[in-house]
């Protein structure tokens, strides 16, 4: 892990292990909504017109992801790959993770990197399928199963089995 996604990630910590309220106050103390927020009803209506990119960990990735992302990472992601692989920086991007903490950092980086059409999905993946909305395994195969990150950020995932 780069130190300064080592460190960022770090301070992730105490909010997860010391309960929030609500996932929006859980957002709103990490995040400083610097990559709007796209909502998963939203994307559900776009999903064919944006890039979508998953910030989480490889292992994550494999389990379960939202059909047709792409995986970025989180740990391993470097800038210099992206804009190799994705050179449009005028495309429409949407960014997600567990729950929007991870992704908005990626996003971040991207918006620096002079790309102008960067939103962060609300509640990641774990709101994506509260809603119902369809999760795939690494073969493209539907799944129930969710990577829940952690026990501590498995409160938020509702639905679906829970896999760590």
């Amino acid at each position: 892990m780069k130190p300064k996604n080592l460190i960022m990630f770090l301070s992730l910590m105490p909010a997860v292990l010391f309960s929030q309220d609500s996932l929006e106050k859980l957002l709103k103390k990490h995040n400083d909504n610097s990559v709007p927020y796209i909502s998963v009803d939203e994307l559900n209506g776009i999903k064919n017109e944006v890039i979508l990119l998953d910030a989480r960990e490889k292992n994550e990735f494999e389990i379960s992801t939202i059909s047709s992302a792409y995986f970025v990472g989180f740990d391993t992601f470097s800038i210099e790959n992206f804009t190799q692989n994705f050179p449009d920086k005028n495309a429409h991007y949407v960014v997600y993770c567990s729950l929007g903490i991870r992704s908005e950092i990626i996003g971040k980086q991207l918006k620096k990197a002079g790309y102008t059409n960067v939103k962060n999905l609300y509640g990641g993946i774990f709101e994506w399928k509260n809603n119902n909305f369809p999760v795939v395994d690494s073969t493209g195969t539907e799944t129930e199963k969710v990577h829940a990150f952690s026990k501590q950020w498995s409160k938020w995932l509702t639905k679906g089995n829970k896999v760590y």
